[in-house]
């Protein structure tokens, strides 16, 4: 899951070689942190949030046979 949010995200940043994804596991919660260079959080983000909401929407339905909640936690 880890390497479907990093792709994701290097393919939409311009400077890729700062995306990192650090998974932080909670009883019955996965998060993704997202961190990316500084510049680029406003293209993660996208205009009114739609590009982090369907980032996390992929996310969640490709998580669905893990039991778990999961989220994305976007960070520059």
């Amino acid at each position: 899951m880890e390497q479907l949010v990093a792709v994701i995200a290097k393919a939409l940043v311009d400077h890729p070689e700062d995306v990192k994804v650090r998974t932080v596991e909670k009883e019955s919660l996965v998060v993704y942190e997202l961190s990316v260079h500084p510049d680029d959080v406003g293209k993660i983000i996208g205009k009114q949030g739609r590009i982090a909401k369907a980032l996390r929407t992929v996310v969640t339905s490709a998580a669905v046979k893990l039991d778990k909640r999961v989220t994305v936690d976007i960070q520059s």
